[in-house]
């Protein structure tokens, strides 16, 4: 993946892509923070929870900036989110996940919600959105009470 996004560096500055040369460099850059803090060369799937986590603060900010009445910001949030999805695996629809929440709760003897999110949560990094996984969990939960 690493090598995927240096290539892409690559071919952004020859383009003269100022954006997803700017994007690009800051992913790399927080790569590198990643492998410094563990110690150790990344698998794609720690490379993937970078990703997630810029992409998470792109959501935030996006939500911060519009509610703030800035739409000129927002929209930069946006295209610098748009790149930074390219790098992520495909995402499971709403569906999926919950009929993969219902078959995981079947092998489940508690209703505990935080008990649930510790077996469910591991199946589901990097290929749903987190929060989206609790809330579907909580819905599953409180209907089966």
């Amino acid at each position: 993946m690493q090598s995927q996004i240096k290539a892409d560096l690559f071919t952004a500055m020859k383009a003269g892509d100022y954006l997803r040369t700017m994007v690009l460099r800051m992913l790399l850059s927080e790569i590198n923070y990643k492998k410094i803090d563990l110690g150790r060369e990344l698998e794609d799937v720690d490379m993937v929870t970078v990703v997630q986590k810029e992409v998470k603060k792109r959501r935030e900010a996006i939500e911060s900036y519009t509610a703030g009445g800035r739409p000129e910001q927002a929209k930069t949030e946006a295209d610098e989110l748009a790149i930074l999805e390219k790098y992520l695996p495909k995402q499971m629809s709403e569906s999926e996940i919950k009929t993969e929440i219902e078959t995981i709760l079947k092998t489940v003897e508690t209703t505990d919600f935080g008990q649930v999110m510790k077996v469910v949560s591991p199946q589901f990094r990097g290929k749903a959105d987190g929060g989206l996984v609790a809330k579907l969990v909580k819905e599953i939960l409180t209907a089966g009470k």
